[in-house]
């Protein structure tokens, strides 16, 4: 790769990942990048498939094991902070199931290492995504307008890029996928200058079966409205 990686940490929450999880690690790490691989829980063979990419690159993966399954929230939060304690420069969330495009991740990092902006959001490309996907990242972009007054392409984008500094000054609570609306608060609150960049999807039967639906934007929404009052 042209650009310098050194500093940039790829924060991977994986929960019952086997499928996927040993490929996007060997990827990834082949690229150069270091990685903090969060198991969050997994009650299939990810640990295992996970320590075996860490054995070939034992330099650049890093494994964070949650005992029970705390949701993607706090596997963020962990990885985030395991990041930072390694002297991180740049965290880039990315997810385990093979959704994201490898060379996304030089350009969600490119405004953060040219210090254009501290966080950059992936947007992904409405139209490719399937329909029930569609709508629902729809309400929560609304949604997130509403309640935490800043507006966004893509809300529930897995794939964020953060400056340390911003990384050190955003603080999420939320242990599942409300996670994602928070982050866009949280860069909202602490004034963090952002971006965001289009970013390329890989849809299968799996990874439309994941993420933001209708119950658990109803959940997401409670949320939203219990931290007005708060």
């Amino acid at each position: 790769m042209k650009e310098d990686i050194n500093g940039v940490y790829l924060v991977i929450p994986a929960y019952n990942e086997e499928k996927h999880v040993k490929k996007v690690l060997s990827d990834v790490a082949n690229l150069g990048y270091k990685i903090i691989l969060v198991n969050d829980g997994s009650k299939d063979n990810t640990l295992e498939l996970a320590r075996e990419v860490q054995k070939l690159y034992p330099n650049q993966v890093f494994i964070v094991s949650h005992v029970i399954n705390r949701g993607l929230g706090a596997a963020l939060k962990t990885g985030m902070t395991v990041a930072l304690k390694h002297g991180a420069q740049y965290i880039i969330t990315f997810d385990a199931d093979g959704q994201h495009a490898f060379e996304d991740i030089s350009k969600v990092a490119k405004p953060l290492m040219e210090n254009k902006a501290d966080a950059v959001i992936g947007s992904r490309v409405f139209d490719d995504m399937p329909r029930t996907k569609h709508f629902a990242n729809d309400v929560m972009n609304i949604l997130t307008h509403i309640f935490y007054g800043i507006k966004v392409k893509d809300s529930q984008s897995g794939l964020r890029a953060f400056s340390a500094k911003a990384a050190k000054e955003i603080n999420v609570v939320s242990p599942g996928y409300g996670v994602s609306s928070e982050f866009i608060k949280e860069i909202k609150d602490n004034n963090i200058k952002f971006d965001e960049i289009p970013i390329t999807t890989i849809y299968t039967d799996e990874t439309q079966h994941k993420g933001t639906n209708a119950i658990v934007g109803i959940k997401i929404m409670f949320k939203m409205i219990i931290d007005l009052f708060r």
